[in-house]
């Protein structure tokens, strides 16, 4: 299992909006999340130097939708790391929802390659997070934005990838409709650490319906161990919902934001 502590690092870098000294050349990872765009740099020994997190609306169930703003978004962001670090970046991998069509995987590629990076490598965003993880069998389950996709390994290699559109997005829906109140100021609740507890409850089915998505995949994947990751994990109870549902073993990353991207960076030839 991987060190919480490097994403920790990486996660104290995106807040302080500082650099970490680097060994050239350097590495990004782009992920073009539907709640977020996020870049994680990475140095020759694949150790966090940088990153930065926008809000964007740019993709939706894995198609960018708004090629224009992802562009202007990412160049911004580009520039943004690239006076921070005091060098430009040139190469990154960028990762696309398992299972999507082709022509929406160059959609993508389009759009980092818009923003002035030459892009070395695509990987599926589960893929990338196993990277990360460290681990040869068990699944990983990206919770996404607009989408829950899984990867399963077996012995190192990557044996079932699949993607369904349940996410985020739909929590949001569903704080929006209980409370009557618009998708942005649903958005901020969802995300209010403090009322965690309250939002939970309303949100479970859409989580349960994550999880029997993912028990569904690995009625012919069997497994142990579910990783989980993507920025929609992140309530207290989650795991207990997935475990309950899918009568698997749960482990949630603690920075379940980042681990994607780190794993994207990590990628990036």
């Amino acid at each position: 299992m991987y060190k919480n502590s490097i994403l920790d690092e990486l996660d104290e870098l995106i807040k302080s909006e500082k650099t970490a000294e680097y060994k050239l050349p350097l590495r990004c990872g782009v992920d073009l999340g539907t709640a977020n765009i996020v870049i994680a740099v990475v140095d020759a020994d694949g150790k966090p130097v940088a990153g930065i997190v926008n809000e964007s609306k740019v993709v939706k169930d894995g198609i960018v939708v708004d090629y224009v703003g992802a562009i202007q978004n990412l160049k911004k962001m580009k520039a943004e790391l690239e006076e921070r670090l005091g060098t430009e970046l040139i190469n990154a991998a960028t990762a696309i929802p398992p299972g999507i069509l082709v022509k929406n995987a160059k959609g993508f590629v389009s759009v980092v390659e818009g923003a002035g990076f030459e892009v070395t490598n695509i990987v599926d965003e589960p893929t990338a997070a196993a990277t990360v993880i460290g681990i040869k069998d068990g699944a990983v389950v990206d919770i996404g934005g607009g989408t829950t996709g899984i990867s399963v390994l077996k012995n190192g290699e990557v044996i079932f990838t699949a993607d369904e559109p349940t996410g985020g997005t739909h929590m949001t829906l569903a704080v929006a409709g209980y409370y009557g109140v618009d998708k942005a100021e649903a958005e901020k609740m969802k995300k209010d650490r403090s009322h965690q507890s309250d939002i939970y409850s309303i949100v479970v089915p859409v989580v349960e319906k994550m999880s029997t998505i993912v028990k569904g995949f690995l009625k012919d994947h069997p497994t142990d161990t579910v990783y989980v990751v993507g920025g929609a994990s992140l309530f207290d109870d989650f795991e207990e919902t997935f475990n309950k549902v899918t009568g698997v073993e749960c482990i949630k990353a603690e920075k379940a934001l980042l681990v994607t991207p780190y794993g994207i960076a990590l990628n990036c030839k």
